[in-house]
């Protein structure tokens, strides 16, 4: 067991979010898809081997960002007690500091990361919003119980305070972050494109935070949850960039160099936009 010490554990919960739950020794292509991402995939890596037939064992994970970010940094990841050692050809996240650790780690050359997408944020709420959830200062109220991606292991949260921030100043980013978690109605996510869902329909949270794109497509599965709007002034959009890279030492760098030339295609960044994922001007 000593060689799994100082490794990132993925919870057991996260089956979905690995594709297959075991890497395959023998693949042609490993993606570590920033989880929010989860809802394209599917299509997304049909279209690429329908494009390239060539590439048909495909690893692709959609988990945190930031949980993918320390399972390159420190050469694997437990999952279920077993080690996972699927390096990755392609590494995306909507944070530019992840990039610049990578480079600083020596996993990319220094700038060859590219911007490929933008998101924007909004309020997630159960269907007939109980808590009268209408502005983000909103989420200060004793009485709102949060379910709050953990900046610890998901990007997200840090545009989410910055949407507090503008909303209301410091005082609301430490109202939410420290003093509800300390009160027990700010609860923490790892995962939170599948936690924050399901803590809505059990009614143990009144609301979440989470992207446009995954709020669609909770919509789109009928689930009985609305969306809050918090608009242009605080949602992020100019703000929340999405970035992808080759690492270095990739065990595909062919392979993974071809994905990076698909995703800057018009055909991709179709697929994207059918999920609401807006495509960077230019």
């Amino acid at each position: 067991m000593n060689e799994k010490a100082g490794l990132p554990i993925i919870p057991d919960s996260r089956e979905d979010d690995l594709h297959p739950p075991q890497a395959p020794t023998d693949s042609q292509l490993n993606l570590f898809m920033a989880g929010n991402q989860f809802m394209v995939m599917e299509a997304l890596v049909a279209a690429f081997k329908q494009q390239h037939p060539h590439i048909r064992r495909i690893y692709y994970q959609t988990l945190p960002p930031g949980l993918q970010l320390k399972q390159i940094l420190s050469g694997g990841a437990v999952f279920r007690g077993q080690r996972i050692d699927a390096a990755a050809d392609v590494y995306t996240s909507v944070s530019e500091s992840a990039m610049e650790q990578l480079a600083g780690a020596g996993k990319i050359e220094p700038g060859r990361y590219s911007l490929y997408l933008h998101n924007r944020l909004v309020l997630l709420v159960p269907s007939g919003n109980p808590a009268a959830i209408a502005t983000v200062a909103d989420l200060g109220r004793e009485d709102v119980r949060i379910s709050q991606p953990d900046p610890l292991n998901e990007d997200i949260a840090y545009p989410i305070m910055e949407m507090y921030r503008d909303a209301d100043g410091d005082a609301l980013v430490r109202r939410i972050m420290d003093e509800k978690r300390a009160e027990g109605t700010t609860i923490m996510t790892v995962v939170h494109h599948r936690e924050t869902p399901l803590r809505l329909l059990k009614r143990t949270v009144d609301v979440g935070p989470v992207w446009a794109t995954e709020a669609a497509h909770a919509l789109d599965r009928k689930l009985p949850v609305e969306m809050v709007d918090p608009g242009p002034r605080l949602d992020q959009r100019q703000r929340i960039n999405y970035y992808i890279c080759k690492l270095t030492r990739s065990p595909n760098p062919e392979n993974a160099e071809t994905f990076l030339q698909f995703m800057a295609t018009r055909r991709a960044r179709a697929i994207y936009e059918q999920y609401g994922f807006i495509a960077p001007s230019g």
